[in-house]
Order: structure tokens, then sequence, then C-alpha cells
């Protein structure tokens, strides 16, 4: 009996402390919102400095917060612009392309189209590159080509559209990087194909990368790998024609000199 009577008096004292620490719990003060009780003005002072002083996880949730409170007021256009350059800057990639997507639908005759859709082309042209990507001048033709694709997609938006737009040459300028950066991902494929023995493969590759991408600079390596691959498969003709092609294409190619290029050349992905 006297057994029964601790485990009762034991199970209701550990009740009651379950009650009293639940109940501690709801006494402690909710975190408030700072932004509460300012006025739409101040809000949006507040996320302008915060923008100034490099402040972007702050940036983008102040304009957040306008663009919620007031979406159809004097600031939520612009605070819907900025939420997307403040994600972006904060590395948020996939909230700022939502943002900016949002803005481009809701908003497809605002003046600042232009520098939507060059802001859509940056959000992709600087996906996944990374903290040391982006300092130690990564080649881009290792990036994932679908954003890439995509960077370039609204790059052209910019110069096809809005030629006149102070955007329009910078987003040209990065079509042409990109258009080489996709050449280059085809050639690495190839070059991976024939260090391995698959020469049909390489070939097949190269040949996508000089029929998709005429122009880029990487066709000089594209054509390299297609002529050591029908060395390799022994196609002497064939191997000549590429090699006169090389040639005619890029005569100064050491390898068609068997020279190095004179002087150290900026690498094309680096701007």
């Amino acid at each position: 009996m006297a057994q029964k009577l601790a485990r009762k008096a034991a199970l209701y004292g550990a009740s009651m402390a379950a009650v009293t620490l639940v109940a501690a719990c709801h006494g402690l003060p909710e975190k408030t919102d700072e932004t509460a009780t300012w006025t739409n003005n101040k809000l949006y002072t507040e996320a302008q400095d915060a923008l100034s002083g490099g402040d972007f996880g702050k940036c983008a949730k102040y304009f957040e917060a306008l663009e919620g409170r007031d979406p159809f007021g004097h600031f939520a256009q612009q605070a819907q612009i900025n939420v997307a350059y403040c994600n972006w800057k904060d590395s948020e990639t996939d909230a700022a392309d939502q943002a900016v997507n949002r803005f481009i639908q809701l908003h497809p005759d605002h003046p600042d189209i232009p520098y939507a859709y060059y802001l859509k082309g940056m959000i992709h042209f600087n996906d996944d590159l990374g903290l040391f990507g982006r300092f130690s001048g990564q080649d881009m033709s290792e990036r994932d080509p679908k954003s890439l694709r995509e960077s370039y997609d609204a790059f052209k938006v910019v110069v096809d559209k809005y030629p006149q737009s102070k955007y329009a040459p910078d987003a040209a300028q990065r079509m042409r990087y990109i258009v080489n950066a996709l050449a280059s991902h085809e050639v690495h494929a190839a070059d991976y194909y024939y260090r391995r023995g698959a020469y049909v493969a390489a070939i097949n590759r190269a040949q996508l990368a000089i029929k998709e991408y005429k122009n880029a600079p990487a066709i000089e390596d594209a054509l390299h790998i297609m002529m050591l691959s029908y060395q390799k498969l022994d196609q002497p003709q064939l191997a000549d024609d590429t090699k006169r092609i090389l040639a005619g294409t890029f005569p100064d190619s050491p390898y068609i000199t068997g020279r190095a290029r004179p002087g150290k050349e900026k690498s094309w992905w680096q701007f």
C-alpha cells in the first residue's frame, strides 16, 4: 500500500512539473516583429539602407515585408525587383529567380523590365559558382548547362527586345561567353570519351559542338579531338580533311604550327 502511494505521489509530481514547464514556456515573451509599428515610408527607408550597406539578408526581408503589407501600393513594384536583387546578392538564387519571374509576369510593360531580364540572366550566370568559383576563376564550362541556357535566354531578350537599354552591351558580351561555355562543355565530353578510347563517341560530341556553336573558340579543340580520333580509328583521309579544316579556320593554332601562342592570354571565360 505504501509503495502504491509512493508511486502515485511520484507520478503526480512529474505531472505537475510538466504542467509547470509548459506554462513557463507559454509565458516566454514571443519574438516581436520590429517592423510592425513602422510606416511604409520608414520600412522602405530601412530596406534601402540595408541595401546600401550590403546587408542583403535584411534587405530582402524588409522589401518582402513591404510588398506583403501593400502589394498594390506606391512601393510595391520597386520592392518586388529589389527582393530579387537582394536575394541574388545573398546567394539565395532560387528565391531570387522566383522573385524576378514574378516581377516579369506581373509587370511586362514596366520601365525596368530590361533590367529584370538582365537580372534574371545574372542570377543564372552566377548560379552554382560558389565562393571559390567566383574568386578563383572557375571555368564556366564545368557548370550545369541548363542554368547557362536559362541565362543565355534571358540576356537574349535584353539584346533582341531592348537593344537601346544600358544593359544590352554587357548582356551581349555575356551571351558570347555562354556560347563558348556550352561549346566547351561538349568538348570536355568529347575529350572524356577520347581519353577512354571511345573514339566514335568523341567524334560525335565534337561534331555536336561544331554544329551547335559554329564560331566559338572551343571549336578549335573540337576539331583537334576529331582529328586525333580519326587517326586512332585508322581513318587517315578523314583525319587529313579535319586537319585542313582546322588549319583553315585556326591558322595559328598550336595544333597546326606546333608552337605555343606568344604571350599569356586571358581565358575566354574571365571578364
